[in-house]
């Protein structure tokens, strides 16, 4: 009885047990969905392997069926979303798509430094010489770098006297590291090789060098030999033989080279001066008009050797002397006035002249005022 005027009097039911009663019916939904999952997942698991190999013994038998069944799936699905897909987006439908270019599309995407011109360098051995066209940021080390050879082939190979190189300019490049050489008439792969210091083996042994006899390694005149590994003979600076030039008056600021010879040392920061030797002990003539303010015949240092001023905040040094022809006070003029003759006095090892030009009293590079 009271739990019938309990539900009679549902309608005035306090919050309290309303909530409880909801809170009892989630939880019972709950208990009963995972009964169910419970119950289905075991009835798979039972069932499976009986479906996975019926499936794996017919599978020949349906995989025709099911390719074509998925084909046509992809087909009816392109058909039916077509117009779809139109009805959405109308401007792809404005587009005339029989002249849609997907390569056109991938390409207009690509940015231009994907284009950038580029040098490929191939792995395949070079046989012969080859041009390379300089781009911006190339050096002379990154060229040599890209083709595997020395920065000197390349100097070599384009009578480069610097190391320098000018956008778009051509560029020789040799195809190994060495020396091209053109035969010339009488040479032969022995004396080709002494030229350039290096072994004749290597010079046959490159694979791409022609020979008119394979026995005697016969060369024709005027064709192009890759000599690897060679390296040019570096020719011996000589002072020109002078003739004596008769020019009165003071000095010109202008010298010419005193005497005959081969260089043998260059000015550097300890020895600002040029040697010139000559076995023959040539004489040596005043480079400038002027006078002679000093004679002397040391035993060291400088040897015999005079000094003379030409009046125009330059003087001139001529040391190692073996003979001096002048005394001081004596006028000389230019190329034509006997300062002594070469040799190998004071501080020396062999028979030169050592030649000084001065600028107010200090030594300077003489290379700069010598014709």
């Amino acid at each position: 009885m009271t739990e019938i005027r309990r539900f009679v009097r549902v309608g005035r039911m306090s919050p309290q047990i309303l909530k409880d009663d909801f809170l009892s019916w989630i939880a019972f939904l709950a208990k009963y969905f995972k009964s169910k999952a419970r119950t289905f997942g075991f009835n798979f698991e039972q069932k499976k392997d009986v479906v996975v190999s019926f499936l794996m013994a017919k599978r020949g038998r349906y995989s025709r069926p099911f390719l074509n069944l998925s084909l046509s799936v992809i087909v009816f699905t392109g058909v039916v979303g077509a117009p779809i897909v139109a009805s959405t987006y109308p401007s792809v439908a404005s587009q005339d798509l029989s002249d849609y270019n997907p390569s056109s599309q991938v390409i207009s995407a690509l940015s231009q430094e994907d284009f950038a011109t580029t040098t490929e360098i191939s792995d395949k051995p070079r046989n012969k010489v080859i041009t390379y066209i300089v781009v911006p940021g190339d050096t002379l080390s990154s060229v040599a770098e890209k083709f595997g050879v020395s920065t000197d082939s390349i100097q070599w190979a384009n009578n480069m006297a610097d190391d320098k190189i000018v956008v778009d300019a051509p560029v020789k490049i040799p195809p190994v590291t060495g020396v091209v050489h053109k035969v010339k008439q009488g040479e032969t792969v022995y004396s080709i090789a002494k030229k350039y210091q290096t072994d004749a083996q290597k010079i046959v042994n490159f694979p791409f060098n022609d020979f008119e006899d394979l026995d005697t390694f016969a060369l024709a005149v005027g064709q192009t030999l890759i000599v690897p590994d060679g390296t040019p003979p570096t020719e011996t600076p000589v002072a020109p033989r002078i003739a004596p030039q008769y020019i009165a008056g003071s000095g010109t600021g202008q010298f010419i080279w005193p005497t005959s010879g081969s260089v043998t040392q260059y000015p550097v920061w300890y020895h600002m001066a040029v040697d010139i030797a000559n076995r023959d002990a040539p004489n040596v003539f005043a480079a400038d008009s002027g006078v002679v303010v000093l004679s002397e015949k040391q035993r060291y240092g400088y040897g015999w050797h005079v000094l003379v001023d030409h009046g125009n905040g330059f003087q001139t040094l001529y040391a190692h002397l073996q003979r001096i022809d002048l005394s001081v006070g004596d006028k000389v003029t230019k190329g034509a006035s006997i300062i002594g003759r070469m040799g190998s006095t004071g501080r020396s090892t062999g028979t030169h002249l050592h030649f000084e030009v001065r600028k107010g009293g200090i030594a300077v590079n003489p290379l700069g005022y010598l014709k």
